[in-house]
């Protein structure tokens, strides 16, 4: 999704004022827009966070055509789940405007009007969330911790080789860009040199993969508010707190507790399979500032994230958050 979010700045007879805009690349993303009854949803949605039952029952429509367009707002990035509510013994999913406001942009015309933010200002306000979330892994602007994948060789009690380490590197982009300088040390481990050179205590580890092929994930599953099944790695996720369990393949998690071996902080990012885990790291980098929206700094946090691709390109292409922290 090629978008970008930028301030709309106005002068209104109490002074001058700025809000959010999404501005589209992409002609076909406002047409969705201006579809009269997605408009409608959008009037709806920016009153109160709505679910697209009562929304159908609001506008006197049926509800697989409300289905329909929240289906077709939240791919253009127009909306995004806010919640859920209790409706008739069951859960409903709450939307709400993800920007608002929102247009297409020409290359052209733009007028300067001050001097430049500072950079760290700005990226701090881009990545509010994201850098309360990695603030003990940065220091003196640089990433202080390790980030540990899965040993591609058969390994730990399993025998399994892990596939998902390069997954990595797309959640490094993230870090790069709340941090300004590259880090003096080498900072990525394999979990067996991990577990071998036992550095998992004491430090902030960003721990990728499932237990069943990350040892070092395995170790930190069972202080996880949400944790993959002891009895079956591979049989899915399980809510302490309600029980709740995650089961599809493209379910995956996005965890951060205290390290429970001598302080520090562990952050774990790994899914029931692989394409969990790509949908936890693509949730965690493409979208941090609405994954991490309910994190609270100095307690343990977890969600459970769910992967799709929804142009049938064989790729993760959007996310939705399917449990509540």
């Amino acid at each position: 999704m090629k978008t970008k979010e930028k301030r709309l700045v106005y002068e209104g007879t109490r002074g001058i004022f700025e809000k959010e805009i999404t501005v589209f690349d992409d002609v076909e993303k406002i047409r969705v827009l201006s579809n009269p009854v997605a408009w409608k949803i959008m009037q709806i949605l920016a009153s109160k966070p709505s679910y697209p039952a009562e929304i159908a029952k609001s506008l006197g429509i049926y509800e697989q055509s409300a289905y329909y367009y929240i289906h077709r707002l939240a791919s253009i990035g127009a909306i995004q789940e806010s919640g859920k509510t209790l409706v008739r013994g069951g859960t409903a999913r709450l939307y709400r405007p993800s920007t608002p406001s929102f247009g297409l942009e020409m290359d052209w015309g733009e007028k300067q009007i001050g001097q430049t933010q500072d950079s760290k200002a700005m990226l701090s306000r881009r990545y509010r969330n994201a850098t309360r979330f990695f603030k003990e892994y940065i220091s003196d602007e640089s990433f202080g911790g390790l980030i540990v994948v899965g040993a591609p060789d058969p390994h730990g009690p399993y025998k399994s080789s892990a596939r998902d380490g390069h997954y990595a590197t797309h959640l490094a982009l993230l870090l790069g860009a709340i941090t300004k300088s590259v880090p003096s040390e080498f900072i990525v481990k394999l979990d067996t040199d991990a577990k071998a050179e036992k550095v998992i205590a004491g430090n902030n580890i960003i721990s990728i993969g499932g237990p069943g092929t990350n040892i070092v994930t395995a170790e930190f599953n069972k202080y996880l508010p949400i944790r993959f099944s002891e009895e079956n790695f591979w049989a899915g996720l399980v809510e302490a707190r309600t029980g709740n369990r995650y089961n599809m393949d493209n379910h995956g998690l996005i965890a951060k507790i205290k390290n429970p071996y001598d302080g520090g902080s562990v952050i774990v990012v790994a899914g029931v399979r692989s394409i969990g885990t790509k949908s936890a790291v693509i949730a965690l980098a493409n979208y941090s500032e609405q994954v991490l929206e309910t994190y609270a700094e100095g307690k343990d946090w977890a969600l459970v994230v769910q992967g799709f691709d929804m142009n049938s390109d064989g790729k993760i292409d959007h996310v939705d958050i399917v449990s509540t922290p």
